[in-house]
């Protein structure tokens, strides 16, 4: 690892000085900070090194949240983690970070300052992404590294104190999202940052301010140039994030949904005044993705895409009315599975996954017939999809405004009787073990009885 040669602390130094924001001023407190994290950040500062609660944890503490994770940033490098935390290990190719272990799984998360060295000028062509650098700096440095200012606070226990290089305390104040540095430069070099800003302003309720904004709508294309797995992890954590009802309408508005999901492309609307059916549906789902997940009651990933496939399966296909039984319905079925393999391609879904989801899209239309009555005939309950079927139904019935989805555990059926509706009477069938001597024996005569 190399050390940046700059010291921006110097006169010399083109950034800013921090604010520093007393405890009396700022609504944190040590009391709501993960004792584990405080824990590490003491024994930081005991050895003589600086210790800052960073990112995310700032961010939610000030907003009055309970953050995720507790994640530090120090100037000691990861080797010196690692004497210092015998509970740790050192993860990560270009950047490595020291993972804290305590009692009951519990990781604390810790990194060495980052510099800035993506500010430097002549280093890469302007339209080409940034790799990760393995450079370490200051505090300074590695808060004009992060994507948004409302992410770049640093948090400090020798004197409980805020440092504010960016303008992020403003910002969360003003309830502003804005990208750190010259918005359409930073998303060039990481198009990814579109996404953390679009996510951030949905979970937050901020606004977007209008640089980063125009600075989104103007470089959407360059998200293609980053790997489909980064995209998709990050595609993931915006459905999992409990927003993806005001996810899904920032993400329409901006055009990035239709990066995401091209399938929607001329199928939904993006002006919000005039919504098309497709529009609404999957606004109410996202709604009703939300209610469940606030319930602690995340879906599995196959439920979740299938949800956000049905607006487009029934626009494209006339899903719902459902195909005629045996010939026809299989071809479908083999239609529909082309096109999910190919609309999500972009997004490593696993094959077993694309699977599932053709398999609840294909036979939703059953329930649909049967939902009526809640009768569900004994074949369709026999059938593997029948519990996650069910719940798509359900929560799909919820978005046109029925009642509300249960998760509740499906009640187990009886075994069902032979043909001729006469349970099997008699002597039950003697155990094997009583039976027979087993295949493979230790005893003379060998297998079977076969020397």
């Amino acid at each position: 690892m190399l050390s940046c040669p700059e010291d921006p602390m110097d006169p010399s130094s083109d950034l800013p000085a921090p604010l520093i924001i007393a405890r009396a001023e700022h609504p944190i407190s040590r009391k709501d900070i993960d004792r584990e994290a405080l824990k590490v950040m003491h024994r930081l500062r005991d050895a003589g090194f600086s210790a800052y609660l960073v990112g995310g944890a700032v961010r939610d503490l000030y907003l009055g949240k309970t953050p995720k994770d507790f994640d530090i940033s120090t100037n000691a490098r990861p080797g010196q983690l690692r004497t210092l935390f015998r509970n740790s290990r050192i993860i990560g190719r270009r950047f490595r970070l020291v993972q804290v272990f305590f009692m009951g799984g519990k990781i604390v998360e810790v990194s060495t300052l980052r510099c800035r060295s993506e500010f430097e000028e002549g280093e890469k062509e302007e339209d080409e992404v940034l790799a990760h650098n393995n450079t370490f700096g200051s505090e300074a440095e590695d808060a004009f590294r992060r994507d948004l200012t409302i992410n770049a606070l640093f948090y400090e226990i020798e004197n409980f104190t805020i440092i504010d290089y960016t303008g992020g305390v403003a910002d969360l104040n003003n309830r502003i999202v804005r990208i750190v540095g010259e918005p359409d430069r930073r998303i060039v070099r990481d198009p990814v940052r579109m996404m953390r800003a679009i996510r951030h302003a949905a979970r937050s309720g901020f606004t977007i301010e209008e640089r980063t904004w125009q600075a989104i709508l103007n470089n959407l294309d360059t998200l293609h140039q980053c790997p489909d797995s980064r995209v998709r992890d990050e595609f993931f954590k915006d459905l999992y994030g409990g927003a993806c009802a005001p996810w899904c309408r920032l993400a329409v508005a901006s055009g990035l949904f239709f990066l995401l999901l091209p399938c929607y492309e001329g199928i939904i609307s993006r002006e919000p005044e005039e919504p098309s059916a497709e529009t609404r549906l999957l606004f109410a789902l996202c709604q009703v993705i939300d209610r469940l997940h606030g319930q602690g009651s995340p879906l599995p990933e196959h439920l979740l895409l299938a949800l956000l496939m049905l607006p487009w399966a029934q626009a494209r296909f006339n899903l719902l009315p459902g195909p005629a039984e045996g010939r026809e319905a299989f071809a479908f079925s083999r239609t529909l599975r082309t096109q999910v393999d190919s609309q999500l391609e972009h997004l490593n879904v696993k094959r077993a996954s694309r699977e599932e989801i053709t398999s609840l899209l294909v036979n939703l239309p059953a329930f649909v017939r049967h939902g009526a009555e809640q009768v569900w005939p004994g074949w369709l309950k026999r059938k593997s999809y029948f519990p996650d079927g069910l719940l798509l139904f359900q929560i799909y019935q919820e978005a046109l405004g029925g009642s509300a989805a249960d998760l509740a555990p499906l009640p187990v059926s009886s075994p069902t009787p032979p043909r001729g509706g006469k349970p099997r009477t008699g002597k039950g069938r003697q155990s094997r073990s009583e039976s027979r001597t087993p295949a493979f024996s230790g005893k003379k005569g060998g297998i079977f009885g076969l020397k």
